[in-house]
C-alpha cells in the first residue's frame, strides 16, 4: 500500500546504476536531488521513472542537497534515502501513523539491515539498547543521532532546525541536526518496527578522505554546540588520528565562532550520558 503522506527525498551524485535498482522500491512520491552529476544521472532517471521529480543542482551540496527536497515536498512528513537504500514495504505508512500519534516527535530512525544478508547495522543495535530511556510521549527509545538513510522527519521540525548544514557537506552531518532538533524541543526516537535496506557497494569511496572529513565535522560540530572541554577532547582525538582534520577545522574557526550556540543543559546532559558509556 502506497502512503502519499510521506515524500521520499533521495540525494545523489553519479550513481545512476544503483538508482536504477533502488528507485522502483520507493513507496509514495519521490524527489531526487542531483548533486551536479556529470554521468547523465538526471536524464536517465527522468526517462526511466517519469513519476519522480528530479531536481538538478548546479553544484555539489553534499548532504545539504536534501534540504532542497524537503523544501519542495508537499507532504507533512519526509523520509530520506540514499541511492543505495530503500524503505521496506509498509514502513512509511507506519512512520506517518507514529508521527501523528506522537506529536512531540520530530524524527524517527528505523532499523537498518545491511547487504543481501540483512545484517543489523551496529548503530541500530546500539540504539536498541536505549541508553537514554524511552520517554512516555515517544514511540521508542530516545536518540541524539541518526542515520540519514533511515530517518523520517516531520517536515516542520526539520525546517525549524535549519536542515543539514551545507558547510559540513558529507559524513557526520546528522549529529548537528539531531542536536538542533532536540534543542528546539523535538523528540527523536529509534523505531525498529520501521526497516530500511542498505545495499552498499563493495568498493566504496576513498576511506582515508572519509575519515578525515568525518573527524573535521566532528570537531566543527563540537565548536558549534559543545562546551570547551568537549571541543578540546574532540580536537585531541582528531589530532591523534589525522592532524589534517584539525587543520581543516581550524580554517573554519571564525565561521564556527560566529554560529556558536551552546546546547540547553538537558541536551548536553544526554550527550554526556551517551559518550560516557
Amino acid at each position: 500500500m502506497i502512503d502519499n503522506d510521506v515524500t521520499v527525498v533521495v540525494a545523489t551524485r553519479n550513481r545512476a546504476g544503483r538508482l536504477m535498482e533502488t528507485m522502483p522500491m520507493h513507496e509514495g512520491p519521490v524527489i531526487l536531488v542531483d548533486n551536479a552529476s556529470d554521468d547523465g544521472t538526471p536524464d536517465l532517471i527522468e526517462a526511466a521513472f517519469p513519476q519522480v521529480r528530479v531536481v538538478r543542482l548546479e553544484d555539489n551540496r553534499g548532504a545539504a542537497a536534501r534540504n532542497a527536497g524537503v523544501e519542495l515536498a508537499a507532504t507533512e512528513f519526509v523520509a530520506f534515502a540514499d541511492d543505495d537504500s530503500y524503505w521496506t514495504a509498509g514502513s512509511l505508512r507506519k512512520a506517518a501513523g507514529l508521527l501523528r500519534d506522537f506529536p512531540r516527535t520530530g524524527l524517527l530512525c528505523a532499523q537498518v539491515l545491511v547487504g543481501p544478508e540483512q545484517f543489523l547495522d551496529p548503530i541500530s543495535a546500539e540504539m536498541a539498547r536505549a541508553p537514554l530511556g524511552v520517554p512516555d510521549d515517544a514511540p521508542g527509545p530516545a536518540v541524539l543521532g541518526f542515520l540519514s538513510c533511515a530517518a523520517v522527519v516531520r517536515r516542520s521540525a526539520f525546517l525549524q532546525a535549519g536542515g543539514f548544514n551545507p558547510t559540513l557537506h558529507v559524513y557526520g552531518e546528522e549529529a548537528l541536526l539531531a542536536m538542533d532538533m532536540a534543542a528546539a524541543g523535538w523528540l527523536l526516537s529509534y523505531t525498529p518496527e520501521l526497516t530500511v535496506r542498505h545495499l552498499p557497494e563493495p568498493a566504496g569511496r576513498d576511506p582515508r578522505a572519509r575519515r578525515r572529513r568525518q573527524a573535521r565535522n566532528d570537531l566543527l560540530t563540537a565548536m558549534l554546540r559543545r562546551p570547551p572541554r568537549v571541543v578540546a577532547r574532540t580536537a585531541a582525538r582528531a589530532w591523534r588520528h589525522d592532524r589534517g582534520a584539525v587543520t581543516d577545522a581550524a580554517r573554519l574557526l571564525p565561521w564556527a565562532l560566529r554560529r556558536r550556540h551552546p546546547l540547553p543543559t538537558r541536551v548536553e546532559r544526554d550527550l554526556c550520558t551517551l559518550t560516557s558509556r
